[in-house]
Parts: structure tokens; sequence; C-alpha cells
């Protein structure tokens, strides 16, 4: 389901995801204006393309009564609920992922990333013991390495930052990529010391206890975590070789670090890609281009076909 199914740059997409054989695209807007920027792009409005405009919706009360039983003790009226299934697309566009009326759901080349997840995370919830944060997938000379949390968690505790490195090995695996992760820090093994880094080894600790199937370790300085002959000065570290999966200490530093490496080193970023949602919803960034909107809509035909 593509929420801003008005855009061009959606329709496009939506174009190419079909032809790809993604899936049956499903776009969200005023029928008359959608099937104006088709023919104006010049793209055939096939039958397969699938157009829902929220006002004629014949589940508006349906969604309506099920948001307002999710959101009445969060200060919100019936009424509020049901303009928000009217006017809010992505609402709408989650509400009928939940309802099983679509698979999956890509949005956020109009609007930022926060607020189309402060939308969704309304109407849906972390799967049942997971932990919803955004990894970044990043392709560079040869190398993946993934990078979190790029979007949820602000400041993490140590606990939350052990959520994290346990849900971005996760990840990994789900891109086929067996985890070595570095929970990263401005130190590494204890020096100099500071009070994020504290955080971090507290992560390590209880990533101890709960004995985790994966390789990590920290705290880290980034370069360490990625260059094998600074790595040589640590004999003990327990990384088998550089990480491919970098845990930050704030998303300040996930999101800062994955955009500098895009447009400073013309890396291929991918996300960041919501994993622990309890449904497959991916959510572009900002301007996504045509390209970065096909390959999020994948990711979420992707996601919902694996569940």
């Amino acid at each position: 389901m593509f929420a801003e199914g008005e855009e061009p740059a959606v329709i496009r997409a939506a174009h190419t995801f079909f032809q790809q054989g993604f899936g049956q695209p499903i776009l969200i807007g005023r029928k008359k204006v959608v099937t104006d920027r088709f023919r104006e792009l010049g793209i055939p409005l096939r039958r397969e393309f699938e157009l829902i405009d929220t006002s004629e919706s014949p589940f508006l009360d349906e969604f309506t009564e099920f948001l307002y039983s999710r959101l009445q003790r969060r200060g919100y009226l019936k009424r509020d609920c049901e303009r928000l299934v009217t006017n809010e697309r992505n609402i709408f566009a989650a509400l009928m992922v939940v309802h099983g009326h679509a698979d999956a759901l890509v949005s956020g080349v109009t609007r930022n990333w926060t607020s189309v997840y402060a939308d969704v995370h309304r109407v849906m919830d972390e799967k049942p013991g997971r932990h919803v944060i955004g990894v970044s997938l990043v392709l560079i000379r040869g190398r993946a390495v993934l990078i979190a949390d790029t979007s949820i968690h602000d400041l993490p505790t140590g606990e939350q930052i052990a959520d994290i490195a346990v849900e971005a090995a996760r990840a990994a695996r789900y891109f086929g990529i067996e985890p070595r992760v570095a929970l990263l820090a401005y130190s590494t093994f204890g020096q100099p010391k500071s009070e994020r880094s504290e955080q971090v080894r507290q992560a390590v600790r209880l990533l101890d206890e709960r004995l985790v199937d994966f390789e990590y370790d920290g705290d880290m300085a980034a370069d360490v975590a990625l260059n094998r002959s600074l790595m040589a000065h640590y004999p003990f570290c327990r990384l088998s070789d550089t990480a491919n999966v970098l845990v930050m200490p704030a998303f300040h530093a996930a999101s800062i670090s994955t955009k500098m490496i895009k447009e400073l080193a013309g890396a291929t970023l991918i996300g960041p890609i919501v994993v622990g949602l309890s449904h497959s919803v991916q959510i572009c960034t900002f301007g996504a281009t045509d390209a970065d909107i096909v390959n999020m809509a994948a990711l979420a035909a992707y996601g919902a076909a694996k569940e």
C-alpha cells in the first residue's frame, strides 16, 4: 500500500514496483487527482492497480471504532478519531494493513520520518517480545554494514542499547549477514571514561547475561570496530573480524553518520528500515527518490511475505 498515491514519484515507483513483480500496488488518494497524474506521467493505469479514496471507503466506521478503542484514554474523542481516519492517509493506510485489506505499507515521501512513525504507531504496536528500532543498511566498496538505532531511541539506556543490539543482529540475519556487532562509543574498552560509554558497557554486561547467539563487543570507537589493524591492538576483543553491525550510543550519532557516509563517501544507503513492528511497514526519508521508494516498498512486501 502506497499511502501517498497522489505524488508523481510514488506513482512512478508503484509502476516500477509492479513491473518488477514485487506485488500489486494500492494507492491512496483522490481518484480524479491520481488518474490525472497517471495521464500526465504517461503511465498506464492498469487494472491491477487499486485506487482508494479514503472519503469513499466502506471501512470508515469500523476503522474509527478500532482507533477510538486505542486512543480514547490518550485524550482523543471519537470525532477526533473520525477525522484522523478520514484525513490522515498514513493512519488510514496502517488501518488497512492491520485489518488485512493490504499486506504492507510504505510512506514518508512528503512528511518527516518521525511524523509518519507517530501516525503508524497510533494504529499498531511492537511484535510481542520485540522492540521497534530503525536500521540503516550501508553498502560501500563491497562492504555491507548495518547501523542502528537511526530513528527511535534518543539517548538509550544500557538495557535499551542491549535491545537495539539484539534487534540489529536479527536484521542482519534477515539480510543474510552473520552479525558481528560493535557497540560504539567515544571510548574503546573503558578509556577515556564518559557517561555514555558506561551505558554501552552496561549493555555488554546485559548481553552477557542474556547469552545471545551472535558476536558482540564494546565499548569501542568506530575506527577500531571497522579497521583490522586497529582492532589487532586489542587481542581480547571478542569479534572474529571487523564489525558489520554498528550500534550507536544515541540516534543522533546514528542518523548523522549514515547521512554523512552517503553524501561524502557516495555510499548506497537503504533505510532507516523499520524493525520490530507488528505489521510490515517501511518509511522513506523525506524527499526520497523513485529508486528509494521502490526499495522500501520491496522491503515492505518481502517483510509481509516472510511473516
